[in-house]
């Protein structure tokens, strides 16, 4: 079936206090993609933010972000005033979420509510502890002890934390018993809150689209609770790490900095750690898109210490492996293999073996000196087609910055007139996107809002100032959606219940 949805963050949502939430701006998210015809909501990952502001970047693969708990939902439940709520400085650009203010206020706004809740003795949480104990008691104690060092790397700690010495561990529970239960209320929040507006997109026929990173961050619950499934010296410190070679773009390469992992522990153990945390991510979403897909069958090695990625080498993955024992141990499951970048023969035989559709891209096509597979006669149905992804500029910046040249293929690809106005530039991309043979289409707000440079999430390998980009209110208006609905059903997306 074909089908189209639209790509945006939930932090990019409208709303009153400073970052997009489960707020009653995200059900009326819901009702906008409804009201266009659309079918999916594809969403950056869910978890708690680190160093950077990163959705790639984790404290944990497995828990939420706490500053997607809806202030007003605390409200309702009476363990928060209004006044209380509206007292913080969130920051005063509705275009851009401030993270330095919102980490300043929201967990002091969130222990509030946690203190009021009486949350110990009720049922629900009981409930939601015990089922997820196979990761929560881990990322709760890992963020209390975050917190009892001043926000420092868990590589920092003392032996006896750092290594978890079962006395040493047992010890800081008893301590800070407090400041855990309250990281555990704020992930039952997060799941309720979740859950209900999951619920509700589905029930309007909107499926959601959630990313899973490859890779987890080096200093989180992850890789602090599970030392051994990661490639670390005696020292407990990285003895590689991951990144990219360099390339036409970058002369030293991309390094990452993300630990790697030991696949040989991982595959006599049945995938174990990876099953959990793809079982996670099927109760969150619908449709997983697995980032970095050619990483599972070649990954790039870059040994430590190590000042650039100049000196890495390629390392074969698990390969099919992984998802073989996925598909036997979860069930046949909707997954997107982001395939992107320089592909090998074998990672086109992987993600062929899979039956996983790959991704499309169409600011990667306009270079007329060779035929791009990104090209949409060249795509194939059992593919997703994008005008850009997170890491792209938008649309309609990218098409003046890229050369002459390759801007006049373009237009004269997709039919772009000479007199053509900034607004209506991204929508050539978009109706092609549609027009495409790719079963399913999914297009970044940016470039439905026809936005410049400033809205864009990301610029890959930078820190600061990345995915900060928010929805002004009411910008996804009637005529917008209208003009997305008629190209959706001219192009056969429209979904049966529309």
């Amino acid at each position: 079936m074909r089908k189209s949805g639209i790509l945006m963050a939930v932090s990019s949502l409208p709303g009153k206090y400073g970052i997009g939430c489960f707020s009653k701006e995200a059900y009326k998210f819901v009702d906008d993609l409804k009201d266009a015809g659309q079918s999916l909501w594809q969403i950056l990952p869910l978890g708690p933010t680190s160093y950077g502001d990163s959705p790639y970047q984790s404290f944990s693969t497995f828990a939420g972000n706490p500053y997607f708990i809806d202030p007003e939902t605390l409200i309702d439940r009476k363990w928060l005033t209004r006044k209380e709520c509206e007292s913080y400085d969130w920051g005063r650009d509705e275009k851009r979420v401030d993270y330095a203010k919102i980490y300043a206020s929201r967990f002091r706004l969130l222990r509030k509510a946690y203190k009021r809740s009486g949350i110990s003795s009720d049922k629900g949480f009981v409930s939601y502890v015990k089922s997820n104990a196979y990761w929560l008691p881990d990322y709760a104690l890992f963020m209390a002890l975050k917190d009892a060092h001043g926000g420092r790397s868990w590589e920092t700690w003392e032996k006896g934390l750092r290594v978890r010495e079962k006395s040493v561990l047992e010890k800081a529970r008893q301590k800070y018993a407090a400041d855990i239960e309250f990281y555990e209320f704020l992930q039952y929040e997060f799941s309720l809150e979740w859950k209900q507006l999951k619920k509700y997109a589905n029930r309007n026929g909107i499926e959601i689209v959630g990313d899973i990173p490859i890779y987890v961050a080096f200093d989180s619950a992850d890789t602090w609770a599970n030392p051994g499934l990661f490639e670390f010296d005696d020292e407990l410190q990285p003895i590689a790490v991951a990144g990219c070679p360099p390339d036409a773009f970058s002369a030293d390469g991309q390094l990452w900095g993300n630990p790697l992992y030991r696949w040989d522990v991982h595959r006599r153990s049945g995938y174990d750690w990876w099953m959990k945390r793809l079982k996670n991510c099927f109760k969150l979403y619908d449709i997983v898109r697995i980032d970095h897909f050619r990483g599972f069958d070649a990954y790039y090695r870059i040994p430590c210490p190590a000042e650039s990625a100049r000196h890495g080498s390629w390392v074969k993955g698990p390969g099919y492996g992984l998802f073989d024992t996925m598909k036997k141990k979860l069930g046949e499951k909707q997954v997107i293999a982001e395939d992107l970048g320089f592909l090998t023969a074998s990672v086109l035989r992987l993600v062929k073996r899979t039956g996983y559709p790959g991704m499309k891209v169409l600011q990667f096509a306009f270079d007329p000196r060779e035929e791009s597979d990104y090209l949409p006669q060249n795509y194939v149905k059992n593919s997703v087609v994008y005008t850009g992804t997170h890491d792209n500029d938008t649309t309609l910046s990218w098409y003046y910055d890229i050369s002459a040249r390759d801007r006049r293929f373009a237009a004269e690809y997709l039919n772009i007139p000479k007199d053509v106005k900034d607004a209506d530039i991204p929508w050539y991309f978009i109706r092609a996107a549609f027009a495409s043979v790719s079963d399913t289409a999914v297009i970044p707000m940016q470039d439905i809002l026809s936005l410049p440079h400033y809205a864009r999430m990301n610029h890959p390998s930078t820190v600061g100032g990345n995915w900060e980009w928010r929805m002004k209110p009411g910008a996804f208006n009637t005529s917008k959606k209208s003009r997305l609905k008629k190209l959706t059903a001219l192009y056969s997306r429209t979904p049966k219940n529309v």
